[in-house]
């Protein structure tokens, strides 16, 4: 698999994976387990997407993604917000999953709108 979406939402399950291990450390044990899981299921629904039966199902899954994406976003403000992390680490994953945003956001857009175009070539 090859593609800058499941590259960038892979890698970056990883460092969700990470800040939860640091999470635990700092007995932080509520939000790291609500980051942990919109944070990596960014990454497998992207996957899943790849396996989609229809241009319907693979922008399903792609918006999936966008709104685990934005729950993660929620999930991290808290945790700078309350200091869990500095506003350095916060940058910088934010930084990440900032870009996700707009890569899922541009590809959904495109597949739907290349959909409504062959829609309307057929008639």
């Amino acid at each position: 698999m090859n593609s800058i979406i499941y590259n960038k939402s892979r890698n970056f399950a990883i460092r969700i994976i990470k800040l939860q291990k640091y999470l635990l450390c700092r007995q932080e044990k509520c939000i790291s387990k609500q980051i942990m899981r919109s944070g990596t299921s960014i990454g497998a629904n992207v996957r899943e997407g790849t396996q989609a039966q229809s241009k319907a199902d693979f922008v399903s899954k792609m918006s999936i993604a966008l709104k685990e994406a934005h729950e993660t976003d929620y999930w991290l403000d808290l945790l700078q917000a309350t200091e869990y992390i500095s506003q350095a680490e916060y940058a910088s994953i934010h930084d990440d999953l900032v870009e996700i945003i707009k890569i899922l956001t541009s590809i959904i857009i495109t597949t739907k709108e290349n959909s409504l175009a062959k829609q309307h070539a057929r008639c």
